[in-house]
């Protein structure tokens, strides 16, 4: 059947600002849903009020409106367009759904005479209310673990008599895990049961028997109208149940499942979805499979919309889920829709892998002061990585050289534990490095059913781990001369990197480079094509593996490379990888602004990026999309298979940032602001050097690199001191200190985290109001696109600061210093492209506190504040396509926009909440006001004092 006739105008929600276990994964199925929906005529409508996502740009829906996620907010649209027929709630994850239900509650839908398209409020209510989907699993033959449910305190402990520990509670209708906890002790049960009830908007938990050590699988299927039903992926954890899937490692395809259970795994979750209710759509499910030879599965949950596993399992299989379900609520049928990979055959079809994936998530506790670090099912991770690769253990390594904690690989880095231990205790309770843990306890010596016996693990990843372990100790008895070729090249396609396999051969990285020069061990570059090649695939999505040499029909001898070279004139952008706190979704925004406008201009695209979650890692965001750790050895190699005229590094944050050196020292052109221009801003004594010579005020300061050093400045200086390290992003390592103790303590910590690093001590301004800029400039000319004033004080990182736009207190002498001051050190720096300053104002002084001449946090703000494609010009002038003189600039904005930061506190309980230098929020809202009298400005100025220091 084809599209619904009747269906002309529809409204989408989306997810709002980023929180832990909603992430810019929906930005992803949102923009996907947005251009899908637009492809067959239908007039787009989307609320979201996240500012960062591409999702919101104007281009991308019919009417953007950057609005609360509240049901006053849909009456408002609702009133405004009267011609909206539906309403579409599964691509705005767990805030869309919860938004669609309070409207549906108040008969919003009805009154307004809206179609609920997707899915039906009947299948959500049944798969977010515990006991109802218990009672359903039961009625359809599905078997679920032993469980019920408590609605109070006194049935909860009733409940945890009858079962015994260890025990899983979980709340009803909330996301990302929240209320849920594994309860291995009596003693441990009465405050997590509170607190699962508090948690849970009705009031709701359900209390599992613990089924420890039972494997966790997931399923991504997708239904159309007629009841046809695919499997796009099956997803395997590699963690045992007991760690939420968002912060467990995952596997694709599913490796340790027999053929047999995988079947029945398949018709349980078909089954599954058709019983919940009768709609159209993407659909997730959750089983856990016993591992002893019997296999038993039980159902977890179903979760009735795309999640963050679908945008894994778009970019693992090629197949977008997201774009496809968007089709499917529509009204047309799988059978009707053409593969998007092959272009030739239809999307009713299950992908097939020729390759192996690996998801580690990325975690960011050292923002949380206080947090437990132990993962268990409430969610902590603030982003995710992927790896590609020909096999398990290429992908494992592919993903760790992805996450960028300054690890290269499993092992051979010399950053192993070795403390017996310690080792140990990494591996009981599981933490954010347990995947390089293994390694280290099989290095110790540790027996691998030990090993098992602890975390559950199955044996099966285990003996990989071993295996790794095996080539390295036997790669460490050669030199880099005697090392014969076979071995190099089976550990390049186990994915150790050169930098590792310099380690173990005790010589430099460059010399293992040039020994696969020379031996002819090249990366080689393979389709992902969703059907094992079976089919020729048109779209250039391409990951890295090494192959042995073949012998072609004209005699030569080379690996098979799939990834054809043009001599178009190109460029690479570099992404900016996991997501994480300081560098979030705005930079992927960045990256794919940067990608469309470098497209503008007539070039060849290339995009590089490990982050699955994203816009930028979709197949057609950029004409070559290379999924690859964004990681110096990976990078190099693209570059020399492409040759494109440059590399853009300014709009992918601090990951493409610290590329920068590496790319000068090789010859390859960074295009826009140079490596010097940059290296001089982050390095914080040269920078405050040239302000000297500029006479622009900036507060006292003085460089440290030893704690002697930095109390004898401290004599110098008043407290309270401002701390602060060279090369960091989010200002990670800052703080404001107000003694010499504390001082010693601060730097002591520093140095033992960034060795080598030079500390800039200035003394911070008490009391002072903090400004920023963010500007456009050509190297002749500087167009300032906006300036924002911090509701709070000075020394509030800037990110975790309510932002004004435009400023609400600076006089015309204070504006007109901060204009000068932009232009006189965007001019300096040689900047070509972006460049955000911030500001310290006291007494009517302007004083610069930093300058970062590369995409900011607050550029997408600013654009969607002004209704202004800012990141597109920036990147014509980087280009030396555009000046300054060749844009008409025209920004509107009626009365302010406010830049709200939103926090991920409630998932780390009794978590240090004060505010400071280092930023810890992990998303942002945008709202607009008319004028000073508003009361939410109201209320964030009076709470600003709260966070004055004394």
């Amino acid at each position: 059947m084809p599209k619904n006739s009747k269906l002309k105008s529809i409204l989408i929600i989306g997810s709002g600002p980023i929180i832990i276990g909603q992430a810019c994964e929906f930005d992803y199925s949102g923009t996907q849903a947005l251009r899908s929906l637009r492809e067959d005529g239908i007039e787009t409508i989307l609320i979201n009020s996240n500012p960062a996502t591409i999702m919101t740009d104007p281009s991308m829906a019919d009417h953007v409106y950057l609005l609360p996620l509240t049901t006053k907010s849909l009456i408002e649209i609702l009133k405004k367009h009267p011609q909206i027929d539906a309403v579409l709630p599964t691509m705005g994850g767990q805030t869309a759904l919860n938004l669609c239900i309070e409207a549906d509650e108040k008969g919003i839908w009805k009154d307004f005479d809206v179609e609920i398209i997707g899915v039906n409020i009947d299948a959500i209510n049944i798969t977010e209310d515990r006991e109802k989907f218990r009672e359903l699993m039961l009625d359809i033959g599905i078997p679920m673990a032993p469980q019920a449910t408590a609605t109070s305190y006194l049935k909860g402990k009733e409940i945890a008599q009858e079962f015994g520990f260890p025990l899983i509670i979980r709340a009803s209708f909330t996301l990302g895990g929240a209320g849920a906890s594994f309860v291995y002790k009596e003693e441990d049960f009465d405050e997590l049961l509170t607190r699962g009830l508090e948690i849970s908007p009705i009031h709701e938990v359900m209390i599992d028997k613990a089924l420890i050590g039972w494997k966790e699988y997931e399923l991504e299927l997708l239904r159309d109208s007629n009841d046809n039903v695919v499997i796009i992926c099956a997803i395997e954890n590699m963690d045992p149940i007991g760690i939420h899937t968002g912060d467990s490692i995952t596997v694709a395809p599913a490796i340790t499942l027999s053929d047999k259970t995988y079947q029945k795994m398949r018709d349980m979750a078909i089954h599954m979805m058709r019983n919940i209710g009768d709609f159209a759509g993407g659909c997730n499910v959750q089983f856990a499979v016993s591992p002893d030879e019997k296999e038993d599965i039980i159902a977890i949950e179903i979760n009735p919309r795309v999640s963050r596993s679908s945008a894994l399992a778009s970019k693992a299989t090629g197949y977008p889920i997201a774009k496809v379900a968007a089709k499917l609520a529509l009204g047309y049928h799988l059978d009707e829709l053409e593969n998007q990979i092959t272009k030739s055959t239809s999307a009713l079809f299950e992908p097939t892998l020729d390759y192996v994936i690996v998801k580690i998530p990325r975690w960011n506790f050292d923002k949380f002061e206080g947090s437990d670090r132990t993962l268990g099912l409430q969610m902590k991770s603030v982003g995710e990585v992927m790896g590609i690769g020909r096999s398990f253990q290429e992908a494992l390594h592919k993903a760790t050289q992805s996450l960028e904690i300054k690890r290269n690989g499993l092992g051979a880095d010399g950053k192993g534990y070795k403390n017996y231990d310690q080792i140990i205790d990494k591996l009981t309770h599981a933490s954010w490095d347990r995947v390089f843990a293994i390694y280290d306890a099989i290095q110790m010596g540790i027996p691998l059913s030990r090993i098992h016996e602890i975390t559950k693990i199955d044996m099966w990843f285990l003996k990989q781990y071993e295996e790794l372990y095996f080539i390295e100790k036997e790669i460490s008895t050669f030199t880099i001369d005697t090392i014969q070729k076979d071995l190099l090249l089976e550990a390049k396609q186990k994915g150790y990197g050169d930098r590792q396999i310099a380690h173990m051969l005790g010589c430099l990285e460059s010399e293992v480079y040039n020994k696969r020069e020379e031996l002819n061990i090249n990366r080689v570059y393979k389709l992902v094509d969703t059907c094992a090649a079976e089919f020729e695939a048109k779209t250039p999505y391409y990951y890295s593996t090494f192959e042995n040499d073949v012998e072609t029909v004209d005699g030569v001898r080379q690996a098979e490379n799939e990834s054809i070279v043009t001599d178009k004139k190109k460029v690479i952008v570099l992404g900016s990888g996991p997501n994480r706190i300081g560098q979030g979704i705005e930079f992927d925004y960045c990256c794919v602004h940067g990608v469309l406008a470098a497209a503008e201009c007539g070039y060849e695209t290339i995009m590089i990026n490990c982050n699955p979650e994203t816009v930028s890692t979709d197949f057609d965001t950029a004409d070559k999309l290379y999924f690859e750790p964004v990681f110096w050895e990976h990078i190099y190699d693209i570059i020399k298979h492409e040759k494109p005229e440059g590399v853009i590094v300014q709009l992918g944050g601090q990951t493409a940032l610290k590329l920068a050196e590496k790319l000068e020292r090789y010859g390859v052109k960074i295009l826009g602001t140079s490596f010097e221009a940059l290296d001089l801003a982050e390095d914080r004594g040269r920078f405050s050097t040239l302000l000297k010579e500029l006479e622009i005020p900036y507060p006292e300061f003085d460089i440290a690199t030893t704690a002697d050093e930095a109390s004898a400045i401290a004599d110098v200086l008043d407290f309270p001191i401002l701390v602060r390290p060279s090369y960091v992003l989010g200002g990670q390592g800052m703080k404001i200190v107000i003694n010499k103790e504390e001082l010693e303590k601060h730097v002591v910590d520093l140095l033992s985290r960034m060795p080598g690093n030079q500390l800039l001590l200035d003394h911070y301004l008490d009391g002072a109001i903090e400004a920023e800029a963010d500007a456009i400039c050509d190297g002749e000319n500087v167009y300032i696109i906006g300036i924002m004033e911090h509701i709070e004080p000075c020394g509030i990182h800037s990110g975790d600061s309510n932002s004004l736009l435009p400023p609400f207190n600076l006089g015309d002498l204070v504006m007109q210093q901060i204009k000068d001051h932009t232009k006189k050190i965007a001019l300096a720096l040689n900047t070509v492209g972006l460049i955000n300053i911030q500001f310290a104002v006291k007494d009517d002084k302007v004083y610069i506190i930093e300058a970062n001449p590369r995409a900011s946090r607050t550029v997408p703000f600013i654009a969607k504040a002004y209704g202004e494609p800012y990141v597109n010009f920036a990147t014509k002038v980087m280009l030396g396509e555009k000046k300054i003189t060749d844009f008409n600039f025209n920004p509107k904005l009626n009365g302010y926009a406010i830049k709200q930061p939103v926090f991920s506190f409630n998932k780390f309980h009794n978590v240090n909440k004060k505010l400071g230098p280092e930023m810890k929020s992990t998303g942002e809202s945008i709202l607009f006001i008319d004028d000073l009298k508003d009361d939410e400005f109201y209320n964030l100025y009076s709470r600003r004092k709260m966070y004055l220091s004394k």
